[in-house]
């Protein structure tokens, strides 16, 4: 008896020895865990922290998606380890960011929430961890009773407050049937019928109604769903709307758009300040066409006022070359002054009347190409005074839109502290260009970024004398992405017309998020009212008011 229970014992204390050690290699997985956490936090915040040079937009999105994934993945696996635990044992182990674990929060809560001292704010504000929910959505209220409210003694427990925890939900796209009933009234004295007439529509006797044609243009033009694909996704519910159709939809309404982006034109023209930029987009050749390249290049180039401007309005034109007669065409008889790249294209119109305003953004990019690649040490010094440069700007954003709402930008005052601050700065990065440029060689690799500064000098320092103006051209290029983004979904316009129209239906699009406007309700209501509308001027972006 006293031999088995002595192997008891010992059975007991190898299990143990067995779940301590268990124990330990989970805690140490754990700490493992957390420190990969924290490395490919820091690989996140090293890669996409600020913006890479090195990959395009689209590129660098993706990639910082598929980083985010990995960590919310390690994320995950750090939880479900810890849900396990008790509070004893969670007190034993590395604390974590408490902010991590909330992953949803209302604005009501975060209202409450004491704000940080002024003197210890960040000047560079950081994205939120948590997702806010609007308090304008609608409210489903669940409410979870326990099993039982009659406690063990017998006596009924009567209700003291409750927890409110707030999920974030949706509800998928759903079709309806707008039915139109056109009562019949006759008098039976003198044989009259009266019937109401059917109202006008943007597409005469189609079934589509204005907001099923504004989702298929907005889910095209500004979400980068091709048709087929759309298609596919309407599908799911049940409704078969064939390629061919939603095509005919998408023509007819880029026509009747047409009018509204030659008016957007016409006020641009109005403006003394314009950016420039282009961007290559592919036409098919031809329908049918056996071997042989079907695919041409075309080009899409953007009009469009600055950022600051009163007048918040894009226009792109699409053109089947990058020639300097589409420019010269679109732009007719304007001059003012035009912010945009070194393209030999536009360099007739300065020839005209028209300014040229140089871009910083693309002088600095080519000091950071040497620097990243490794081809100059010295380009570095370059790189510390064009950052002094933005640094002036970010100062003076700061100045007008600390306030709420932000403050019109007085074109005076951006002068007067760009004089006083940046202007030395700039003098400095002038001076340091002519000195290297005499040192070294025509074929050293900084060359080529100090000529393309000294020869455009003038050009790229006009924004000190003018308030008005932006230091670069990003702002332009910003408005580019919607097309660098679609010609990866959509791959090519099928002909110059269907790229003219894309066009057209574009500039109505990004002009009315330039202005802010919900673009669905926006471009609803002008499909509504535009074959009944006299005065165009109120459906633009910049005038139009949402019905009451």
């Amino acid at each position: 008896m006293q031999q088995q229970i002595d192997q008891t014992n010992t059975s007991h204390e190898q299990l143990q020895q067995l779940f301590n050690q268990v124990v330990e290699d989970n805690h140490k997985l754990y700490e493992k865990v957390l420190e990969l956490i924290e490395k490919q936090k820091q690989l996140i915040h090293r890669l996409y922290g600020q913006k890479s040079e090195g990959v395009t937009a689209r590129q660098t999105h993706l990639n910082y998606e598929a980083a985010q994934e990995d960590l919310a993945e390690l994320e995950q696996i750090r939880d479900d380890y810890r849900s396990g635990l008790s509070q004893d044992e969670l007190a034993k182990l590395p604390a974590i960011d408490p902010i991590e674990a909330e992953t949803l929060i209302d604005e009501g809560e975060l209202a409450d929430q004491p704000l940080p001292s002024v003197t210890h704010q960040s000047k560079k504000p950081k994205r939120a961890k948590y997702t806010v929910i609007p308090d304008h959505l609608e409210v489903k209220i669940l409410v979870h009773e326990p099993l039982t409210t009659v406690c063990d003694c017998g006596c009924q427990m009567t209700q003291i407050g409750e927890d409110k925890q707030d999920k974030l939900g949706i509800i998928p796209k759903q079709f309806y049937i707008e039915r139109h009933l056109y009562p019949k009234w006759v008098c039976r004295e003198c044989d009259t019928l009266h019937q109401a007439a059917a109202p006008k529509q943007i597409i005469n006797k189609s079934i589509a109604t204005p907001e099923l044609l504004a989702h298929i243009l907005i889910s095209k033009y500004a979400d980068h769903q091709p048709l087929y694909r759309q298609n596919l996704i309407y599908q799911r519910s049940g409704i078969n709307i064939p390629d061919a159709t939603m095509a005919d939809w998408v023509g007819r309404c880029g026509v009747a758009l047409e009018p509204l982006a030659s008016r957007l034109h016409a006020l641009l023209l109005s403006e003394p300040i314009l950016h420039a930029d282009e961007t290559p987009v592919s036409i098919m050749k031809n329908h049918v066409k056996v071997g042989g390249k079907s695919l041409k290049k075309g080009y899409v180039w953007a009009y469009l006022t600055p950022q600051h401007s009163a007048l918040k309005a894009v226009v792109y034109d699409f053109a089947e070359s990058r020639r300097n007669e589409h420019p010269k065409a679109f732009l007719g008889k304007w001059r003012g002054k035009l912010v945009c790249d070194d393209y030999s294209g536009y360099k007739f119109l300065f020839h005209q009347g028209v300014t040229e305003i140089g871009c910083l953004a693309h002088a600095r990019r080519k000091f950071h190409e040497l620097h990243v690649t490794g081809q100059s040490i010295v380009s570095i010094e370059a790189l510390t005074l064009f950052r002094q440069l933005y640094a002036i700007e970010r100062e003076i954003d700061e100045r007008f839109e600390k306030h709420t709402p932000p403050i019109p930008r007085d074109p005076k005052i951006v002068r007067q502290i760009r004089q006083e601050k940046a202007k030395p700065i700039a003098d400095k990065l002038h001076q340091w260009l002519r000195e290297k440029r005499q040192l070294t060689t025509k074929n050293a690799s900084i060359t080529k970024a100090t000529d393309y500064c000294l020869k455009r000098w003038q050009a790229l320092t006009c924004y000190l004398d003018d308030g008005r103006l932006p230091i670069d051209n990003n702002w332009a290029e910003n408005q580019m992405r919607p097309w660098a983004l679609g010609r990866k979904n959509w791959l090519f316009a099928g002909s110059l017309r269907s790229g003219q129209r894309a066009a057209n239906i574009m500039s109505i699009i990004q002009s009315a998020r330039l202005n802010g406007l919900d673009v669905s309700a926006y471009l609803i209501d002008v499909l509504r009212r535009l074959p009944t509308q006299d005065d165009l001027d109120e459906l633009l972006p910049h005038r139009w008011m949402p019905p009451q």
